[in-house]
């Protein structure tokens, strides 16, 4: 093991983070062709429809029960941010707000006092593959944050930058950022109460792609900041001169350089990094507090409130198959994908 390599943990769908993050989930469907409904052209038999995460044939309705996805359901204390590669994602919410995002766009929802949601994954294509691959990040609100205000915000691809680095010997490593900075390109701000709005915080969320024996060094961050990299993708990643093996996580010194070459079939990886918040977490399914007084009253607000209620017609609405990259906000602003 080298000075930077903190510790090694093997990745599966649900990666484990560490403060001030909470979760970080990766979800890669090969989606069939879509039928008249976007949902999949292919029998559901010997799923369970409402909880279907066995992966049989590749992909999963999830709690769907015929276009796959996530019909409504609440959150409070925390914020998501779900950044798609591949596919598209139709979302809408007890804000009034709506959107369909994807093929590289990130959403961020501020949960705060309480919002409730869907994310639903339309088929769009008939007579092709609907391949989906998206990564959902919960991130930790301080306890002065929790009651804020709720806020969606959609952050498009053309708006992220993407930092192109070839090395000495050709090899190109990409580098997405949604958050945080990376050689002086700085990611569109997040929501205003968000623990990432904070220059302290020191948070970063980046995707790492690189080509088959390309290198590239993470850059030094503060010696508080916690820093996880996730090497999901390919056969073999060098870090810091330690081989590592597909599917595996690595807790690293944020304090150093460390230097990454990826093996001959490329890499693909994810790095979370932020100061810790440092504050106790009472956690029940959807609502994320500082203690279970808190985790009570989240579950007595929602059964009394819907946090706002559901102005939906369904549990789980999809927009048309032709529809376009939009969003749509809660004062009814729209705006389309660059």
């Amino acid at each position: 093991m080298s000075d930077a390599i903190l510790q090694t943990v093997p990745l599966g769908m649900h990666w484990p983070t560490l403060d001030p993050f909470l979760f970080c989930a990766h979800h890669h469907d090969d989606y069939p062709e879509g039928d008249d409904a976007l949902g999949p052209q292919a029998s559901l038999a010997g799923r369970e429809i409402g909880a279907d995460f066995a992966g049989v044939d590749g992909w999963n309705m999830y709690h769907g029960s015929h276009v796959p996805g996530f019909p409504q359901h609440p959150h409070r204390g925390f914020e998501t941010v779900t950044f798609v590669r591949k596919g598209l994602i139709d979302h809408s919410d007890s804000l009034g707000a709506t959107a369909r995002f994807g093929r590289g766009d990130t959403q961020w929802i501020t949960a705060g006092a309480g919002i409730v949601h869907c994310e639903m994954f339309p088929l769009v294509e008939r007579d092709r593959p609907n391949p989906l691959e998206l990564f959902q990040i919960w991130l930790n609100l301080p306890a002065e944050d929790k009651m804020a205000e709720p806020c969606f915000a959609m952050m498009w691809d053309g708006d992220v930058p993407h930092v192109d680095h070839v090395d000495d010997a050709g090899g190109h490593t990409r580098i997405t950022v949604i958050a945080g900075e990376v050689d002086g390109h700085r990611a569109p701000p997040p929501p205003p109460h968000s623990w990432a709005s904070r220059a302290k915080a020191d948070v970063g969320i980046w995707h790492l792609s690189m080509d088959a024996g390309a290198t590239w060094t993470l850059p030094t961050a503060g010696p508080e900041t916690a820093r996880v990299l996730y090497f999901y993708e390919g056969d073999e990643l060098v870090v810091d001169g330690v081989a590592l093996d597909g599917s595996t996580g690595a807790v690293l010194d944020a304090d150093v350089a460390v230097p990454l070459t990826a093996g001959a079939g490329g890499a693909e990886a994810m790095v979370l990094q932020g100061r810790p918040i440092a504050e106790p977490v009472a956690q029940y399914g959807p609502f994320v507090m500082n203690d279970r007084a808190g985790i009570r009253q989240a579950m007595d607000d929602y059964q009394r409130t819907g946090f706002g209620g559901w102005p939906w017609p369904a549990d789980d609405p999809v927009h048309a198959r032709d529809q376009e990259r939009f969003a749509r906000y809660p004062d009814g602003r729209t705006e389309t994908a660059p």
